[in-house]
């Protein structure tokens, strides 16, 4: 008798184990999926800083390709729930891209620097 509960206890284990197995492994899915892509505000956060620092060492091209992909990011960002800061933000890595296609490295690696503390101020 107690041979036959604790396997019919055994197999009802492995039935819930594996029956479930499938919704575990898409949770686990999903949350790496989630893990694994950043948040475009991070995104344009991130190539800010990379088009500050940049302009600081002179690079006007590379601060205009940092510039551009944190404008795409922040414009998304925009898209997905407006605020002034972001605006504003947009406006000084347009202002950034502008001066870094001129070759004013210095200039743009300040404006991406006006539009990094907008970036900040985003609640």
């Amino acid at each position: 008798m107690r041979r036959r509960f604790a396997t019919a206890v055994l197999v009802l284990g492995m039935i819930t184990f594996v029956g479930n197995s499938v919704s575990w492994a898409q949770l686990y899915g999903q949350q790496k999926q989630a893990a694994a892509t950043k948040s475009h505000m991070v995104e344009a956060t991130e190539h800010t800083q990379a088009a500050v620092e940049h302009g600081k060492a002179g690079h006007a091209n590379v601060v205009v390709e940092h510039a551009t992909a944190a404008l795409q990011h922040a414009e998304a960002a925009q898209k997905e729930k407006a605020d002034p800061h972001k605006e504003a933000a947009i406006k000084g890595l347009k202002e950034a891209v502008e001066h870094g296609k001129a070759g004013h490295a210095d200039v743009a690696g300040k404006a991406a620097a006006g539009a990094l503390e907008h970036l900040k101020a985003v609640k």
